[in-house]
């Protein structure tokens, strides 16, 4: 028997509908097996957009990419919790590209489109494990990467969201066999 929410899913968008990478917002915990897939991107000329420690990682690899403050035209704030929660960001996340009063508004506030969103969580289970500085715990209970997960699968018709380091290399075969696109399936 099928399921019923991929049946659904099937009759809003079909399966089968390729979807080209364009962009790519990257911002992670976890850097370990990133760098294949970001040469991957790199090399399909897919735009990156990325945060601190990620951006940083990047970098170094010769790997260019965008500074989301430069796009939020804000630094990291607030000792570093404040760094993807901004209207640019989110637009780009959320915005529906078969909604015209959408494309205009991200056009009218230079908001990017984002089409790939590479975000895994804080260690939060880690972290408890190995420390009871109350500090140190409550910074590992992440805002932003749930927030960017979430806001991701409500505009899956338009992009496509990975949460997982576990699944860097299933996308990367992806993006190289389909030629940075992906589909809903």
């Amino acid at each position: 028997m099928e399921n019923p929410s991929k049946a659904k899913i099937q009759k809003l968008v079909p399966l089968h509908m390729e979807k080209k990478i364009q962009s790519a917002l990257i911002s992670v915990f976890y850097k370990d097996g990133l760098e294949p897939l970001a040469r991957t991107l790199h090399q399909q000329n897919i735009t990156i957009y990325s945060t601190g420690g990620t951006q940083q990682f990047l970098e170094d690899l010769g790997i260019p990419c965008v500074a989301v403050e430069s796009v939020t035209g804000y630094p990291s704030i607030l000792g570093g919790r404040v760094k993807t929660l901004h209207p640019s960001v989110f637009g780009g996340i959320l915005g529906r590209r078969y909604e015209a009063q959408d494309l205009k508004e991200m056009e009218e506030f230079k908001i990017p489109a984002i089409d790939l969103v590479i975000v895994d969580l804080y260690p939060f289970e880690e972290t408890l494990r190995t420390t009871t500085e109350e500090k140190a715990i409550i910074e590992k209970i992440d805002i932003g990467g749930p927030s960017m997960i979430r806001a991701a699968a409500k505009n899956f018709r338009d992009l496509t969201v990975l949460a997982a380091k576990d699944d860097y290399a299933v996308l990367n075969k992806i993006l190289i066999e389909q030629t940075g696109s992906t589909t809903l399936d």
